[in-house]
């Protein structure tokens, strides 16, 4: 088989991405700090932002394709710490796409429905990107300078995403069903807007991006719904108290990192190609006793 080198795969894309790849490729994946274990998966220690070490990495594995999840994904961390952020989630990402280019191989980057500032949804490719916080910053400049180094990139916007735990990283869901269980207050958003889609969607997204695109692609869920929207949800398929589900707004929460009000996507052409996320309904009922 093929090699693929998965950047970042100790998170929770990562690890779900992981999965379903070793189907059809001999898989590589990459972590920093959190050790992984996976059966089928070489798994390699890398620092990322360090180039020496990211070249000796495509020496060694002599990947035929790559998919650069890795990344400082938390927008209040970027907020904070915009250098230590940013040497990870543009100069590292530029380096690869320049790796990728001298050897000709595809590559594939997962971006987010953050470079957009909320203002005009839903999103198409062709949209202007405008984000509002750093770490959608961070993404444009990633998405550009890769695009620079290596036009053959396939720049994948993903969505909020969900699904199973993994060993190494959870998605925004899990707190939300602890803290329900526990009929603790949980107050989410009326007025935040994403189309979110489940990691194993997202991860088939990829895969098919890979084969299909050069360029930009959205790989949204199909349906636009509220953070509070999602939580009710939540209760409903998987059968949780909601005693403790409040609604909330944007604006009524301090955060580091300002949030776009709705950066629904629109992903006719991934849909176009082949990209088939399940209704929300359908995804939240096949996680039920997994999670």
């Amino acid at each position: 088989m093929k090699k693929l080198l998965i950047t970042g795969a100790s998170g929770f894309l990562g690890w779900h991405l992981c999965q379903i790849a070793q189907r059809q490729w001999d898989v590589y994946g990459t972590y920093c700090s959190q050790a992984i274990a996976m059966a089928g998966v070489t798994a390699l220690k890398v620092d990322i932002s360090d180039f020496v070490s990211l070249k000796h990495l495509f020496e060694t594995v002599q990947p035929d394709a790559v998919i650069h999840l890795a990344a400082q994904s938390s927008p209040n961390y970027c907020q904070t710490h915009p250098e230590a952020s940013h040497a990870i989630n543009v100069t590292a990402s530029c380096n690869i796409a320049g790796l990728c280019s001298d050897r000709a191989i595809p590559c594939v980057f997962s971006s987010t429905d953050l470079v957009f500032d909320g203002l005009n949804p839903p999103y198409r490719e062709t949209d202007p990107v405008n984000p509002v916080n750093l770490y959608g910053e961070q993404k444009v400049l990633a998405e550009a300078g890769m695009r620079s180094r290596y036009p053959q990139t396939a720049i994948c916007r993903m969505p909020l995403m969900f699904g199973a735990a993994s060993p190494t990283a959870t998605s925004f869901m899990q707190p939300f069903i602890q803290m329900l269980r526990d009929e603790q207050e949980l107050c989410l958003f009326t007025d935040e807007f994403r189309t979110p889609a489940s990691g194993t969607t997202a991860a088939q997204g990829l895969l098919l991006a890979l084969e299909k695109v050069q360029g930009y692609v959205h790989l949204g869920g199909k349906e636009r719904i509220s953070r509070y929207e999602f939580g009710r949800l939540l209760v409903e398929v998987l059968g949780l108290p909601e005693t403790g589900l409040k609604a909330g707004r944007q604006q009524d929460v301090k955060m580091a990192a300002p949030r776009p009000p709705d950066v629904s996507l629109d992903s006719s052409l991934a849909f176009s190609l082949g990209y088939a996320p399940l209704s929300l309904r359908e995804e939240l009922e096949a996680l039920r006793g997994k999670v």
